[in-house]
C-alpha cells in the first residue's frame, strides 16, 4: 500500500468493500514478499472491520426504524 492510500475510517462501505476484494485478490495471487503480504493482510483486516461497522450501523438504523413503525 502506498502513502496515498486513504485512511480506512474515511471510506464508505462500498469503497472499503471494493478495496477489500482487491486486497484478497492480491493475496490469493501470491508473489508478494512476506512484508508486503503482512501489510496487505493488516489492511484487509482493517477494511473488514470498517465494513462490519457500516453494516452494524445500518442494522441499528433499520431496527430503530422498525421499532418506531411498530409504536405508531
Amino acid at each position: 500500500m502506498t502513502d496515498a492510500t486513504p485512511d480506512v475510517a474515511s471510506l464508505s462501505y462500498e469503497q472499503a468493500r471494493d478495496e477489500l476484494v482487491q486486497v484478497v485478490t492480491r493475496l490469493e495471487q501470491g508473489g508478494a514478499t512476506l512484508e508486503e503480504s503482512l501489510a496487505l493482510w493488516e489492511r484487509g483486516e482493517a477494511l473488514a472491520r470498517r465494513c462490519e461497522e457500516w453494516l452494524g450501523s445500518a442494522k441499528a438504523r433499520l431496527d430503530a426504524a422498525r421499532a418506531a413503525a411498530e409504536e405508531s
